[in-house]
């Protein structure tokens, strides 16, 4: 069995990481990183892998996430980063959409240049504090008044670390919005197969010589091996 093991283990050219609960614990005073992470980020970029980090993080811009981690010392650029805001803006500029934002305040940026005049859509990201009755019940009129409505979502989590401990994710609040509007939400972070795609292309690799470390067994790892990528899970972060 090792030695089978072996034989996988030599093909892989690139790994995909997860950050939040595999890199550092999310919180309200920036977060901590996990043991041994800051140095597990540097031996893989030393041991020549291809490295991509693949976050469904959407409560900052990237520039904002990558500083925040630059200062707990790892080595990570934002060019080296795959994230929903940007596949979402590419997404929607494609079709002609005008959204509608009910994401977290500091994820705006990421749209500053996209038409959000007269919206014919509704995007969600996990907006945290921004998710109060007011603003789930905007999106929702929105959407209901709305012959063929769309929603587009920043991922599906159902609940993530953070230092004081679990956090309702944005997949509790899309399924509000599916179930009260009876729409089938389109996902565009993980596990959406474009986005490892992308990943993928952004690395040059291709799936069978990837694989995706993550704490979330389903938008991780089962999001991964639907690409035909191997995928491992760490015990850190939401693992239980």
């Amino acid at each position: 069995r090792q030695r089978a093991m072996a034989a996988w283990a030599r093909a892989v050219r690139g790994l995909l990481l997860d950050v939040s609960g595999v890199l550092y614990d999310s919180g309200g005073d920036g977060g901590v990183p996990i043991a041994g992470s800051v140095e597990a980020v540097r031996r893989i970029k030393a041991s020549g892998l291809k490295l991509r980090f693949c976050t469904n993080e959407t409560q900052a811009t990237r520039e904002k996430f990558v500083k925040k981690l630059q200062g707990m010392g790892f080595d990570i650029s934002v060019a080296e980063v795959t994230a929903p805001a940007p596949a979402a803006c590419r997404l929607l500029k494609e079709r002609s959409l005008r959204p509608h934002l009910l994401v977290h305040d500091d994820l705006v940026p990421e749209f500053a240049e996209i038409d959000k005049a007269n919206p014919n859509c509704v995007v969600i990201g996990d907006a945290a504090e921004n998710f109060t009755y007011a603003n789930l019940n905007e999106a929702f009129r929105l959407l209901i008044g709305m012959e063929k409505p769309v929603l587009i979502s920043l991922g599906r989590g159902r609940y993530y670390k953070e230092t004081d401990g679990l956090k309702l994710d944005v997949g509790a609040y899309m399924k509000a919005l599916e179930y009260a509007c009876d729409v089938q939400a389109e996902v565009v972070g993980k596990p959406a197969k474009k986005f490892f795609e992308s990943a993928l292309a952004e690395m040059g690799v291709p799936a069978e010589q990837a694989v995706m470390i993550g704490d979330d067994i389903v938008n991780d790892v089962g999001g991964a091996q639907r690409c035909g990528m191997r995928a491992l899970q760490v015990r850190t972060g939401k693992y239980r």
